[in-house]
């Protein structure tokens, strides 16, 4: 990746404020003709948005689309129609106990919505924000509730491929667990005995940089010091005795190679993690019976930083886009790849810039919380590389925000245009909603507003 290293966040302006004109009419369009009988809108096909049957682990990426916008314009209508979906429709998301997902359908619905009381950008109402943190703690408590011990002492909050499944995921969606518990909630067990939900987001954090990220460290042949960083999708352990067997890949190329969306999800996650645990004192570690500050903050870091070197030298091409799985087997085709920028309209192997745009943002992140500038100025540079035309949607008939995004390359679920041989050109709601949360961010990063939190 070739860093521009006197870019600002300020530079950057221009095209935000492009993007939330063209997201303003594309939401309220997608809400009046979306038949929400047939699910959440996923991914688009031919420009228009689509649903998939799996999860609805979609939904609140949607609504949380439309509050988003309005953070960044002020626009009333949006606030109106994210509140009113998000009361309307969210509500089973809050009591889903088949997914590991509350972070994304509830902290970008509720959790928003509850932010920007704290921040007054919107009226505070105390029964409102007690909805708000109702729903916050409960969802918070319901994920935690997914949980597998590991041989080692540890354990995971599991998939919803069952017990036996640690995901890169749900690192991101901790931030369920922890707004429930800055609220001063608990998961109550049998006899009401109490389980800690930073005790469970840290022990689950701990747990998937120990075993879905390699530091060159020779866990195993492939474990070199060329590929520090790289991520497993998922690891798979025994349920019957909690002992770790091996890493898996549902939607990368192979175990061992790096399926990028799930790396992006590591860097955010635990950068975004790291700016919440660092305002904690000492005491909540130790009431919580995690290890001490110092050395949960200091595992962060070195899982966040070996993600983020690994985006930076090895998954992303010149200009910051990366490729859907480092290890895709017709990447070999592109030549050197790396050293050129990326290709969305190749016919070999397809970028995925819904997860360039998640990296981005963790990139941004963990620049901010370390004070380092190489980290800051690469998510800056990738930035600048999703706001250019090849990215960012602009025909008014595509209802996608975000262009060249993949869900599920194995499955084949990823729309290939006639005469083509690999995806290009559709846009997905994790995309899109990641695509305005980035924009509100550096928004934020160039003007006197609050610092954009989770926790607020």
């Amino acid at each position: 990746m070739k860093i521009d290293a006197a870019l600002h966040a300020s530079d950057l302006l221009p095209s935000i404020t492009r993007l939330f004109e063209s997201a303003t009419s594309k939401i309220h369009n997608l809400d009046r003709s979306w038949d929400r009988s047939s699910g959440a809108p996923v991914f688009t096909i031919n420009g228009k948005y689509a649903t998939r049957g799996w999860t609805e682990w979609t939904q609140g990426f949607q609504f949380g689309c439309a509050i988003l916008a309005f953070d960044a314009t002020g626009d009333q209508s949006l606030l109106q129609l994210g509140r009113l979906r998000t009361v309307e429709l969210m509500t089973p998301h809050i009591t889903h106990i088949g997914v590991h997902d509350h972070g994304f359908n509830n902290v970008s619905t509720f959790g928003n919505l509850r932010r920007l009381m704290r921040e007054n950008k919107i009226p505070h109402n105390v029964w409102e924000l007690a909805f708000y943190e109702l729903a916050l703690k409960s969802s918070g408590a319901v994920q935690a509730s997914r949980w597998s011990d590991a041989a080692d002492g540890a354990g995971y909050i599991y998939s919803f491929n069952g017990p036996h499944s640690l995901f890169i995921d749900t690192i991101r969606t901790l931030r369920a667990l922890a707004l429930s518990h800055q609220l001063g909630h608990a998961l109550l067990a049998e006899n009401d005995r109490k389980i800690s939900l930073l005790n469970r987001l840290i022990t689950h954090a701990l747990t998937s940089a120990k075993y879905n990220i390699f530091y060159g460290e020779g866990r195993d042949v492939y474990d070199i010091s060329e590929t520090r960083g790289r991520t497993a999708h998922e690891s798979i352990f025994n349920p019957n005795d909690g002992r770790y067997r091996c890493p898996n890949s549902q939607q990368g190329f192979s175990p061992f190679t790096t399926w990028t969306r799930g790396l992006a999800w590591a860097m955010l996650g635990f950068a975004e993690e790291l700016e919440f645990l660092s305002t904690l004192p000492e005491q909540s570690f130790t009431a919580a019976a995690v290890p001490a500050r110092q050395d949960v903050l200091k595992a962060f870091e070195k899982a966040a930083r070996a993600t983020c070197d690994f985006y930076i030298h090895q998954a992303a091409a010149d200009d910051g886009i990366c490729y859907w799985d480092t290890g895709a087997p017709n990447l070999q085709k592109l030549g050197d790849w790396r050293s050129a920028p990326a290709d969305p309209f190749n016919d070999h192997e397809p970028v995925d810039a819904s997860a360039s745009v998640i990296a981005a943002q963790g990139l941004l992140r963990l620049g901010h919380y370390l004070g380092d500038a190489t980290y800051t100025q690469a998510g800056l540079t990738l930035s600048r590389t999703l706001f250019s035309d090849a990215y960012r949607s602009a025909s008014p008939s595509h209802q996608g925000l975000l262009l060249h995004s993949i869900y599920h390359r194995p499955k084949g679920w990823d729309h290939i245009p006639t005469g083509r041989t690999s995806p290009r050109g559709e846009s997905s709601m994790w995309g899109d909603y990641h695509f305005l949360e980035l924009s509100v961010y550096l928004q934020r990063l160039a003007s006197s507003d609050p610092y954009l939190t989770f926790f607020a």
